[in-house]
């Protein structure tokens, strides 16, 4: 697998959006969090999201994988897969700024395949459209929410919640390791990392881990 860097781009805080629809999300796309081992993942596919008419016109994915089994760290994600070719396209990490930002905000304000309606707020739950100008178009995108605590991504030990640059690339590079065992058809696919705002500086730290790894197999 080739690794390449993607270079990452300012980003503005969002969040003003993100509420009202991040509430409704909860019961569409959340797992229950049954207790389990922080080295078992869990997935599944989400065909329908609040706010946007009808079954979503690409493939989405969101799941747990357990990347600290001291702390109960777990990682949760957003996969949208490439609407060309998965079988061959680029597989991308998108990763957000903040730190803290939820992966969410790369799905519909950055690179993926959801935009919000641009319209007074009024109260209700915010419209979503499909955006056709979306990296999904070439590319599979792993939309992540790290470090613990950003997004849906938690921890049953409060220390599990006290992580800095180093510690969080490294979770990440676990993450990738599990979800790369747990999805093996993409193994062999071209390998991207790419991020937002303070994502540029966790993003070739990450990159320089994966590189010097002797023990990750999925991602050679």
């Amino acid at each position: 697998m080739t690794i390449e860097l993607v270079r990452p781009r300012t980003a503005r805080a969002r969040q003003h959006h993100l509420l009202p629809l991040l509430l409704h999300l909860s019961p569409a796309i959340l797992l229950v969090l049954l207790p389990r081992s922080a080295s078992a993942s869990a997935s599944a596919v989400v065909t329908h999201l609040p706010g946007f008419d009808g079954p979503l016109p690409f493939y989405l994915e969101t799941g747990y994988v357990g990347v600290e089994e001291e702390t109960g760290a777990e990682l949760f994600y957003y996969f949208v897969e490439s609407e060309r070719s998965p079988s061959t396209d680029p597989v991308l990490l998108w990763l957000t700024g903040g730190p803290g930002c939820s992966g969410f905000s790369g799905l519909v304000f950055e690179v993926g395949p959801l935009k919000f309606v641009l319209e007074p707020y009024d109260g209700i739950l915010p419209r979503l459209v499909y955006n056709p100008y979306s990296w999904s178009k070439i590319a599979s995108i792993i939309f992540l929410d790290s470090p613990v605590g950003a997004g849906f991504s938690y921890a049953r030990d409060p220390k599990g919640y006290d992580v800095g640059d180093i510690s969080s690339s490294l979770q990440v590079v676990t993450f990738l390791n599990k979800w790369f065992s747990d999805h093996p058809s993409y193994i062999s696919n071209p390998f991207y990392i790419g991020g937002s705002s303070y994502a540029g500086l966790v993003v070739p730290v990450i990159a320089q881990y994966i590189s010097e790894a002797t023990d990750f197999s999925s991602l050679r």
